[in-house]
């Protein structure tokens, strides 16, 4: 099991996150119509164990915009930092949570 220090415990200390987790990613952007699809294709290019079934889908009261939550089990931060920059990176993308 690998370790690695980045999360604040309540005294505001660095923790350990041991991985591997369970990492809920929720990914933010306009309703379009390959939106959900493009999230999880590069879900899973990261994390190929995804199971896309576990999706979670939240419109926006305009239905506007759609959150996208996605529950991988992250294996390391690189893993997790590689995923939020491809997510980030892609133009349909407004936010990653």
């Amino acid at each position: 099991m690998t370790q690695e220090s980045s999360k604040q415990d309540g005294n505001g200390k660095l923790g350990e996150i041991e991985y591997p987790l369970d990492f809920p990613i929720k990914v933010m952007g306009r309703r379009e119509p390959q939106f959900v699809r493009n999230v999880i294709d590069i879900v899973r290019k990261h994390a190929p164990d995804f199971d896309e079934s576990t999706v979670e889908l939240r419109k926006s009261k305009k239905n506007t915009y759609l959150s996208v939550t996605c529950t991988i089990v992250a294996v390391s931060r690189e893993q997790l930092d590689a995923l939020y920059q491809e997510l980030g990176d892609h133009p349909a993308v407004a936010m990653v949570l």
